[in-house]
Parts: structure tokens; sequence; C-alpha cells
């Protein structure tokens, strides 16, 4: 990785950080510690730079209400293009199925974004012991699984299947 992969990380922080949304005790997870966390996931599996940055961007738009025009000024169209595939559209009422079938469209590194969002959520809800958000997470990487076509081989993906087998376990 670039030298300069320190400094574009720091500035995907800085950037949630001023658009971090009020502090709500009541949130299902604490949002930019998990933006955070998925890219730090990212990072320790040696993944590039820009599947890294989308890791953490992944829910600027969703929860931090960044626009996307800002964000491809910033981080440019590859990462906006990784981080719109796994937006969520609340004024469609968007399924589940709808979101994963995007990010396959998107290819492989929009569904790795996502994978990784999915494992970080399994992760924090077993440490909350929150039993209903782990039976999102579930739907969600069982989406994933099925979904993912079958040339989609990136080792996330068995990670994934790991954590449902012992979920269901």
């Amino acid at each position: 990785m670039k030298e300069t992969f320190g400094a574009s990380f720091e500035k995907a922080v800085q950037l949630l950080s001023a658009h971090l949304p009020p502090v709500d005790d009541h949130a299902r997870k604490p949002v930019l510690f998990h933006d955070i966390r998925v890219g730090v996931y990212l990072y320790e599996n040696k993944y590039p730079e820009h599947i890294v940055l989308s890791g953490i961007l992944h829910d600027a738009i969703e929860w931090f209400n960044i626009d996307e025009s800002f964000l491809k000024k910033e981080f440019g169209d590859r990462i906006t293009k990784l981080v719109l595939a796994s937006t969520k559209d609340f004024k469609k009422g968007e399924k589940t199925t709808e979101l994963i079938s995007r990010c396959v469209q998107n290819g492989e590194e929009a569904l790795i974004v996502k994978t990784a969002d999915i494992i970080d959520g399994f992760k924090w809800y077993s440490s909350q012991d929150n039993k209903e958000q782990l039976l999102y997470c579930l739907k969600n990487a069982e989406a994933i699984l099925k979904l993912k076509p079958n040339n989609f081989n990136d080792k996330i993906f068995k990670e994934l299947e790991k954590l449902t087998s012992k979920d269901n376990s």
C-alpha cells in the first residue's frame, strides 16, 4: 500500500467524524466505531486501499448524510461506486435481496465491502448478545451466500460461511 494510505484512512475517519449524527443511546450500534472496525478488518486482511476506504465510508451516505457528489469529489468515482452499492435506499423501502443484488451487480469488490459490514455486525451483536440483530445479520449473510456468483471466491465469503454455520449450531 502507498505511503499516503494512512493519511487517506484518517481523511475518511475525519470526514465521518465531521458529519457524525447525534449520538443515540438506543441505536443498534455505534456507527462511527463500526465503520472504523470494518475498515480496519479490511486493512488487516490486506485488501487494496480503495476497498479499505470504501469499508470505512460504507455508511457515509446512509447514516452520515454525506452527499454522493461530495464523496466523489473527496474520494473519487471508484470508492463512491462501492459505497453506493452498499447504501440502503430507505425511500424505496429497499429489501435485503435488492441491496445484496445491487452489490453483486457492482462486482466482487462491492460484495466484499458489504460482507465485511455483515461480519462486523455478527461480531458486534454477538458481543452484545443482541439476538434480534444477529438474526438480521444472518438474513443478510444468507442473501450474500445465495446471490454470490460462483466466480466470486474471495476468502471473506468463506469466513462468512463459517460465521453462519457457527450461528446456526
